[in-house]
């Protein structure tokens, strides 16, 4: 017997709260992104690893609130607080790969290409993972198509991101970029949910389920990265930009320039 699965049980709340999450994790992270690299190799990496927690930290919020509308109509669906913790740690860490690898690396095309399907995954896992944290009375089945393709989305959205971090000179340009994020990282979640059936067990309905009740886990865990988000963009906002950043907002090819100065010719 099959579960009857609903998405959005609180109706458009949830999609829409989980786009805007995404979409500021996205615009926080791409404004970090492009800020470390108008400095100096050795300033980076506070600013690299700002940025990869921002797009994991809204990432793994987008998810979540989204599972907040998720309910199966026969079964109590409760959550392991561990598991759940643990895929928000792999989001920023694996994104965090992805980001420094384009930061130091620059835009070539190996670096995007690597960062961006190194990104996808931890974006992937990142899901698969939080859907593994969850306790009810079933078996989750997955259409192997579906979940490749939800992969495909989330790999594609990264490269796209990380090229936009590293291509673009204007603020509304990297904000445009943010949005389109938000919607590929909500499409590679309900893409992946799409294909997903809960097989109840024949037996035990009616006994205790493992973890703790959505409310008691993820409105709490749900706090502290959405805290975090609005703590970065305070930082962002009152860490003026320099001479160097403001000449690549104003669309010139100077900055680009700089930030990835030529190599120095061999004298012989």
């Amino acid at each position: 017997m099959y579960g009857t699965i609903d998405d959005f049980t609180y109706g458009w709340v949830t999609p829409v709260a989980a786009y805007l999450m995404a979409c500021l994790g996205s615009a926080l992270g791409l404004r970090c992104t492009v800020r470390a690299l108008t400095m100096e190799r050795s300033r980076r990496g506070g600013w690299l690893a700002l940025g990869a927690t921002a797009i994991g930290s809204g990432i793994w919020t987008m998810h979540f609130i989204a599972m907040m509308g998720f309910t199966v109509r026969e079964a109590r669906v409760n959550y392991d607080t561990s598991v759940t913790l643990a895929s928000l740690l792999v989001a920023v860490f694996v994104v965090g790969i992805g980001v420094f690898l384009v930061g130091y690396r620059g835009r070539t095309v190996p670096a995007l290409l690597a960062g961006g399907v190194i990104t996808g995954l931890g974006v992937a896992v990142m899901h698969y993972l939080g859907m593994a944290g969850m306790r009810l009375h079933g078996d989750l089945r997955y259409d192997t198509t579906t979940v490749a393709v939800s992969v495909g989305i989330a790999v594609l959205a990264a490269t796209a991101a990380l090229w936009c971090a590293v291509s673009v000179k204007r603020a509304y340009a990297g904000l445009g970029a943010s949005l389109i994020m938000g919607v590929a990282v909500s499409a590679m979640h309900y893409t992946g949910m799409s294909g997903l059936t809960v097989e109840l067990h024949a037996h035990g309905a009616g006994g205790a389920v493992g973890g703790s009740a959505p409310a008691a886990v993820l409105a709490p865990l749900l706090i502290g990265p959405v805290v975090f988000l609005f703590l970065a963009g305070v930082v962002i906002a009152l860490d003026p930009p320099g001479a160097l950043e403001a000449t690549q907002a104003a669309g010139s090819d100077e900055g680009l320039s700089e930030t990835y100065p030529p190599r120095p010719r061999a004298r012989w």
